[in-house]
């Protein structure tokens, strides 16, 4: 089987890169590799994420008070700030794959190191470092992956990954369940501590990274970053092993004279400066400045915090049939006013809580996956646009209905609007060249992340003072992006320009 000549270059007989990568094909290979950017991803939340379960199991045998908690949850995130950057840098200048292991290895050593925390100041520095490790694996996984699969597949799959991604902290939720309300405790005497439930929790944590780095080694790094740097007959290797794994036939029948790719895209190495400097720089600045506003104005999941109560509030009203003619707002100032003990640190994990964090990772993943279906004809900017309306509106007309029930399916459709960033992860895949992709990926979050670290406090003040303004408020500033998101191509016409090339 021969290589369709349409697809070739003319003059010199070589193939168009993405022609080649659609002519390698879809299949086994293509499988494995979606399978194991899932799999990255649940690593990387069982690390980044780990506290949220450990900080109220280990809160009796630290001694944590609640200031101190706040510090150890408070540290990956900024260990994620700085270690996406860092870590999208370094995929762009050593490969996907092989940073990609080293952070998955060394994640995963970190976060058993802080198994065996002997205080909080420990377990606080341990794990910012596990996350500052584990922060590039969400950009690189998704990067590695839209630059192996055929085109025609990228959207899809990014979608699927990210549905994954959604579905890691309820994950994480089933497998703590049956781990933490285990009642053993031995006492290491070399140490200081009483191994227990906890401490072994953490230490599972550590498996997921383990395994995904092992599955790695069977993975080749991403044809479309070795031949923008320089490597063709490297990179026409990888293809012709993908071709073998998604077709089962010899490499003998994939046969090409050579590969050409965008004259932007495709150059030797490069200096550090030449990486970073073009995303400041136009044309890419715009995309840059937007697709991080837009980050930064996705702070719907500062209300996940509140999750748990608001859902124990409306149970009981659901329970008892009285109140149900009151606004979530009402339900929600009531469950602020509750005094609480600032000195009693909780000693036991909500399983409750558990398997509503599932459920609600369950239904994003759910709607993600239905949103897959779509995407290719809709676009990621224009879904993004649809989607930021829908939930925006969603968040102010909460405060404007005095029924609980539809005040909450108002809240849910609100809460959604977190959805809206693997839509912008795939925007950011699609503008960005190949040798700036991945720093491009981890870099543009960030704003999000920042925006979390002040989002969180503010909103839990406003809850407290004037909880309608905190709907109006953060529901209008996501409202806000679906303008700003119409600056932006419409990448379903930059796609048809790609495959012309």
């Amino acid at each position: 089987m021969g290589v369709d000549k349409k697809s070739q270059n003319a003059n010199d007989g070589k193939m168009q890169f993405e022609a080649a990568l659609d002519w390698a094909g879809f299949g086994p290979y293509s499988y494995v590799l979606t399978t194991l950017a899932g799999f990255i991803n649940i690593a990387y939340t069982c690390v980044s994420s780990a506290t949220t379960i450990i900080i109220p199991a280990s809160a009796c045998e630290l001694e944590t008070t609640t200031s101190q908690q706040g510090y150890i949850a408070s540290g990956p995130r900024f260990g994620i700030i700085v270690g996406a950057v860092i870590g999208g840098y370094l995929g762009d200048k050593f490969g996907r794959r092989r940073v990609l292991l080293f952070a998955l290895i060394s994640s995963a050593v970190l976060n058993g190191i802080a198994s065996i925390s002997v205080n909080w100041v420990m377990l606080l520095i341990v794990q910012s470092l596990a996350s500052f490790c584990s922060a590039g694996h969400y950009s690189l996984s998704i990067t590695i992956l839209s630059e192996s699969v055929p085109m025609c597949k990228r959207n899809l799959l990014v979608l699927l990954v990210n549905s994954i991604f959604l579905m890691a902290q309820g994950i994480m939720a089933v497998i703590a369940i049956p781990i933490i309300p285990l009642p053993f405790s031995f006492y290491l005497p070399g140490l200081g501590i009483y191994w227990n439930s906890w401490r072994t929790l953490l230490l599972v944590y550590s498996t997921p990274s383990l395994l995904a780095a092992l599955l790695l080694l069977f993975i080749q790094e991403s044809p479309k970053y070795v031949f923008a740097k320089g490597h063709e007959e490297e990179s026409i290797d990888i293809i012709k092993t993908i071709h073998r794994w998604n077709n089962w036939k010899p490499a003998e029948d994939f046969q090409i004279n050579g590969l050409t790719l965008d004259a932007q895209q495709l150059h030797g190495p490069t200096p550090s400066k030449n990486q970073i400097v073009p995303l400041f720089k136009a044309p890419l600045l715009k995309y840059t400045v937007i697709i991080t506003t837009l980050f930064l104005f996705q702070q719907v999941a500062a209300f996940t915090v509140w999750m748990p109560t608001i859902v124990n509030q409306f149970m009981q009203i659901v329970e008892t049939g009285v109140g149900t003619d009151r606004s979530l707002c009402s339900i929600i100032s009531d469950s602020v006013e509750v005094p609480v003990d600032p000195d009693v640190a909780p000693c036991a994990l909500n399983v409750s809580s558990l398997l509503l964090v599932l459920s609600v990772g369950a239904l994003q993943a759910l709607l993600n996956t239905l949103l897959s279906l779509v995407v290719n004809r809709v676009g990621y900017r224009n879904m993004a646009i649809y989607f930021t309306v829908v939930c925006g509106m969603s968040g102010i007309v909460v405060n404007l209905i005095s029924n609980a029930y539809a005040s909450v399916v108002f809240f849910m459709i609100f809460m959604a609007g977190v959805l809206v960033m693997g839509m912008y992860v795939a925007l950011t895949v699609a503008l960005f060249p190949t040798h700036l992709r991945a720093l491009a990926v981890a870099l543009t979050p960030t704003g999000g992340s920042i925006g979390m670290l002040a989002s969180v406090p503010i909103l839990n003040r406003l809850l407290e003072i004037n909880c309608n303004a905190g709907f109006y408020i953060f529901s209008g500033i996501f409202l806000s992006s679906a303008f700003l998101a119409a600056f932006l191509p419409d990448d379903r016409y930059l796609l048809k320009t790609k495959r012309k090339m």
